[in-house]
């Protein structure tokens, strides 16, 4: 999971596994597999390495804790 901001603020947590993309309108919006959007406060930079972090935490995909983003 990966804590982001919503734009009023409030901060959400999010499974990273649900992830389809993530995009600047210019606020980065993060569409789900299932079709939702959100829009988050954080750049797509940060919520990259939100994500990365996250795989690596629950060692997804073999990354290795030593990798840098």
């Amino acid at each position: 999971m990966v804590i982001l901001t919503r734009l009023n603020g409030k901060t959400f947590t999010l499974n990273a596994l649900y992830i389809e993309q993530v995009e600047a309108f210019p606020d980065t919006t993060i569409t789900l597999t299932n079709g939702k959007k959100l829009v988050v406060k954080e750049t797509i930079s940060e919520v990259e390495k939100h994500v990365v972090a996250f795989y690596r935490k629950i060692n997804v995909l073999g990354l290795q804790q030593d990798m840098e983003v």
